[in-house]
């Protein structure tokens, strides 16, 4: 993620914000573009995909949370991963995992908070690098999330953390037992940070994918919020294996641009040049949804940007992170008045509908129980 933890921030993102972005007009496409386009068919219906698995009603990225959206239809479960200090790639959506384990209460481990930057972020907290995987595996999850999500946190304390290993495994059975392909959509984090402290993500990746009969044959889409990873991957990656560009804060750059000095914003990749260049190694663009249609000063939503129609002619499928079924995360067109953390579910399905109304080929949300039944609904 990026350094200001951009997903959180960008759900609340407004008009204003995208005012100095490039131009969304035409543009000619490159010829990689063209064959790209043409391979990358569009699905019938928007893929549903359970972000962090079901993380509306269990801790995030728990088996318990997959096995969730994978009976609510998830087409695709998704596993952040970072590493622990031996090495092995986990589930979690950060590397501080003091809000969604216990491990703030674990005396044994109180030597262990510190603080770093990350991604230019200063963090103050617990940081998976720093423990093994067998310590790692002492600790339980709980949810992120305070003063909402109750059923969520009534499973708090249930859960291990589980590796990706684990997650191809149980999704493999998962598959089995329903008669149907369950895709994954993992996401490298922090890929830049983890190489500069020795803890290289991407081969640790490939040799998993590898060594997993169901990771080298199952739908996936591997995603990042940086570039120079996707690049490097893209050769490297199996036929069963798209890409997916997941899009920061337009007013900050990707954590790669940074370390290497490259000056540009990730707006500056909204022109149509840009955007054709982005096609030759992404499949997938997937902005915050507020970047396709923004809110007004009166947190309403706007009328489409026309960046997802500009993603969609360069040549990639279109997709966008993330519905989540309360009024918090709600634009007012949709809430109720039941409390600012109330579950509202007929507005979720409403917003869902709004956004799908773009045209989108996938899209992720908290609660895939409420996203498959939008999809289910269309004609």
């Amino acid at each position: 993620m990026m350094g200001s933890l951009s997903r959180r921030r960008l759900l609340g993102y407004t008009a204003a914000g995208l005012a100095s972005g490039g131009a969304l007009g035409g543009g000619p496409l490159t010829t990689f573009a063209k064959e790209a386009a043409a391979m990358r068919q569009r699905p019938a219906k928007p893929i549903v995909m359970g972000h962090r698995g079901c993380s509306a009603l269990r801790p995030e990225h728990t088996l318990a949370s997959y096995a969730k959206a994978i009976a609510d239809g998830a087409d695709f479960i998704e596993p952040d991963l970072v590493p622990t200090k031996d090495g092995v790639l986990i589930a979690r959506h950060e590397n501080n995992i003091a809000e969604t384990t216990d491990v703030a209460s674990r005396s044994e481990f109180a030597g262990r908070r510190t603080t770093k930057v990350v991604d230019g972020e200063t963090i103050t907290g617990w940081f998976t690098e720093d423990f093994t995987l067998a310590e790692i595996k002492t600790l339980r999850a709980r949810e992120r999330l305070q003063g909402m999500r109750q059923e969520s946190h009534s499973y708090d304390g249930q859960f291990q953390i589980v590796t990706l290993e684990e997650i191809a495994d149980f999704t493999a059975a998962e598959a089995a037992a329903r008669g149907r392909k369950i895709g994954l959509i993992p996401e490298i984090k922090h890929s830049t940070y983890f190489a500069g402290i020795g803890l290289p993500m991407e081969q640790r990746f490939l040799d998993r994918l590898h060594a997993s009969h169901y990771l080298s044959t199952a739908p996936m889409i591997v995603q990042s919020f940086e570039i120079a990873n996707l690049k490097a991957l893209r050769p490297k990656l199996p036929g069963n294996v798209q890409t997916m560009q997941l899009i920061g804060d337009p007013s900050q750059s990707p954590a790669d641009f940074v370390t290497a000095g490259d000056k540009r914003l990730w707006r500056d990749l909204f022109t149509p040049a840009a955007l054709a260049d982005m096609a030759t190694y992404a499949d997938w663009f997937s902005p915050a949804t507020r970047l396709y249609r923004p809110l007004d000063t009166g947190g309403r939503l706007m009328p489409s940007t026309g960046l997802a129609e500009a993603a969609r002619k360069a040549g990639m499928l279109v997709g966008c992170w993330t519905f989540r079924p309360e009024n918090h995360f709600l634009a007012a067109d949709f809430r109720n008045d039941t409390g600012d953390g109330a579950r509202y579910v007929a507005g979720s399905l409403r917003e869902i509908a709004a956004y799908v109304a773009l045209g989108l080929d996938g899209f992720f949300t908290d609660d895939p129980a409420l996203g498959r039944k939008v999809v289910d609904m269309m004609a």
